[in-house]
């Protein structure tokens, strides 16, 4: 099942049910908006395909739980991705003895160049580029990898469990080595 017929198996439950339709509508509104974002960044956790689907599915029904609830949440994206992140930890950990997936697999399936000298060049220059950030500490890849999905600092603090000037660090350090890199 692919994430996309998931999640719209996922919003037609919500829509059907017929108590909270204000609430269930606003889940299946945020569900629309950030499904993508949270499957990619729990990808880039080390879930594999299948895995990173159920984990989705599974973020959004404990946010419509816990706003059934009556949970005040001021930054529904930034306690999406803190669910994410913690319930992508703990299924990561059950699929330890699988393999991650490959970084080095984007080299295969990038489309063949014209210009063999110059696919070589690239292929050389995205393994560096994996390699530096593979050498990153896990709280600046999570750092990096949020900011790219488009979260802003205090999101990505709420969802990582510090703070505004701690992520702002991270990030700096982590685009200094980048850069570094980059320049080689």
């Amino acid at each position: 099942m692919s994430l996309h017929s998931a999640g719209e198996t996922l919003v037609g439950i919500l829509r059907q049910e017929r108590t909270g339709d204000a609430l269930q509508n606003r889940v299946a509104q945020l569900f629309e908006e950030c499904r993508q974002d949270v499957y990619r960044y729990l990808l880039t956790l080390g879930l594999h395909p299948p895995a990173a689907q159920e984990a989705v599915q599974e973020v959004f029904l404990r946010l419509y739980v816990a706003l059934k609830k009556g949970e005040n949440i001021e930054s529904p994206r930034g306690w999406i991705f803190r669910v994410a992140h913690n319930y992508g930890l703990k299924v990561r950990a059950r699929q330890a003895s699988e393999e991650p997936f490959d970084a080095n697999l984007e080299g295969k399936l990038v489309a063949p160049s014209d210009d063999p000298e110059r696919a070589l060049l690239e292929r050389e220059r995205m393994l560096r580029f994996h390699h530096a950030v593979a050498g990153l500490s896990q709280q600046q890849q999570r750092c990096v990898f949020l900011r790219l999905e488009g979260l802003r600092y205090p999101e990505i603090g709420s969802a990582l469990g510090i703070s505004a000037s701690a992520v702002g660090e991270f990030l700096r350090r982590a685009v200094s080595r980048l850069r570094k890199v980059r320049d080689e």
